[in-house]
């Protein structure tokens, strides 16, 4: 298959917004229509393995109907991730991937931050791709994904604390990195397992988490809040505001 390619007048990428951006990390249509409705979150983040902890299958047909859910549930950004045994089947894919904007929806290649990726990276981002570096274990591989000048790069958060490193000091050289060389890739923190790491990642100034549905859960509980509301409700109602 030919390379995915735009037209001239589409070449003008984007640019990231400065502020906090949220991502959903799933590839489960539920999670996607209770959560996105919420109007918290940019879009939604997917891999194979997100996929097939769905029940989905990843195969072009069903990603691309995945994409039209994800649309219709009010997404407005949504990061594919490319697969292949070789450099010309992930090249393949990925352009396949790209299309996926014709649905009407910003789309962004998710490549591993592997020698082969940094080169199927390379060809898809000069045939127009927007391009999310993934798999991100090191600071120097922020570099890498600096001097490709990629849209994001991905660090696995929960991965790195699995593997027995500092996982939270290494996000943290990544984002000092970024910032201090004034780079425009940005840092889009996954693998995260519980709200408090978001909430320590964003007080050292970080912006860009992708979360999972229970992470997601965990940020809307609180229970003094939900007591609030009943209050509120109750002396709404007390007061002649009852529901008609």
């Amino acid at each position: 298959m030919d390379l995915f390619e735009l037209a001239d007048d589409d070449l003008t990428l984007p640019e990231n917004e400065p502020g906090m951006q949220l991502y959903l990390d799933s590839a489960d249509p539920a999670d996607w229509e209770r959560f996105l409705p919420l109007g918290v979150f940019r879009g939604v983040t997917t891999n194979p393995v997100l996929l097939e902890r769905a029940g989905q299958p990843c195969t072009m047909e069903n990603i691309e109907d995945l994409t039209r859910q994800a649309v219709e549930a009010g997404c407005g950004e949504i990061h594919l991730q490319t697969w292949g045994r070789t450099a010309t089947e992930m090249i393949n894919h990925g352009s396949q991937l790209a299309l996926m904007a014709g649905l009407g929806i910003e789309v962004l290649v998710k490549v591993p931050a592997t020698e082969t990726g940094l080169r199927v990276a390379e060809k898809l981002a000069a045939s127009g791709c927007r391009i999310t570096l993934t798999g991100i274990f090191n600071p120097g591989q922020v570099l890498l994904a600096a001097g490709f000048d990629a849209d994001f790069a991905a660090p696995y958060l929960g991965r790195l604390n699995d593997a027995g490193r500092h996982g939270m000091a290494a996000v943290l050289k990544m984002h000092d990195i970024l910032i201090s060389t004034g780079s425009t890739t940005r840092l889009l923190v996954a693998s995260l397992r519980s709200a408090d790491q978001v909430i320590e990642l964003a007080s050292q100034g970080l912006d860009t988490f992708t979360i999972g549905a229970p992470v997601a859960a965990d940020l809307l509980t609180e229970k003094l809040t939900d007591d609030a509301a009943a209050d509120f409700q109750r002396a709404a109602e007390t007061m002649g505001g009852a529901s008609s």
